[in-house]
């Protein structure tokens, strides 16, 4: 499968010069055009191959969860950034997303916690401000992304009982369990 993203992606990256007939129905222009888009406007990445050979490869991944290939894209730019500069692995990111929220923007548990990575409102007081939209994708991904790096780091890297203390469930292995298996499942990258 990784093998496929790399190959998608050289073709993205030389595409041009093949033959219509040879290019993969996927790489129209438009999507040609909002890639290009999504990969100027990624940082975190050490460069551009870097950029496409990512996001094309978890682009494919995230279609099931997110049809729209634009907002896809933007979701995809908005994780790596975070994870990056928080530290964690933007696919552990994904995988915490998938088991947290199914890519749900608006999701609200009953408990409280909002957005794609299920942030609880105290949170805002603790490393925010008060009026901090936790349903807005770039705030939501700096505060998941940036408690993840806390509790990976009082683990000391340990990725279960990090995810354990970032669900409130420590002691407890059902939601990293959950979180380990979608990423085995559909993130990981070997």
């Amino acid at each position: 499968m990784r093998r496929a993203g790399v190959v998608l992606a050289c073709l993205l990256v030389w595409g041009t010069a093949w033959p219509a007939a040879r290019a993969p129905a996927t790489l129209n222009p438009a999507m040609r055009a909002t890639l290009a888009r999504a990969v100027a406007a990624s940082p975190g990445f050490d460069n551009r191959f870097a950029a496409e050979v990512w996001l094309v490869d978890m682009s494919r991944r995230l279609a099931h969860f997110v049809p729209d290939v634009t907002r896809r894209l933007a979701l995809l730019r908005d994780v790596h950034a975070a994870a990056s500069e928080a530290g964690v692995s933007p696919e552990v990111v994904l995988a915490v997303i998938e088991v947290e929220s199914h890519f749900k923007r608006f999701a609200l548990s009953s408990a409280g916690a909002r957005g794609l990575m299920q942030v609880m409102p105290f949170w805002r007081d603790e490393i925010g401000t008060a009026d901090d939209n936790l349903f807005a994708r770039a705030t939501n991904l700096r505060y998941g992304c940036a408690i993840l790096a806390v509790y990976l780091a009082r683990e000391h890297g340990r990725l279960a009982p990090a995810l354990a203390r970032y669900n409130g469930s420590t002691g407890r292995t059902i939601y990293s369990d959950r979180v380990l298996a979608a990423l085995r499942r559909h993130w990981r990258i070997d």
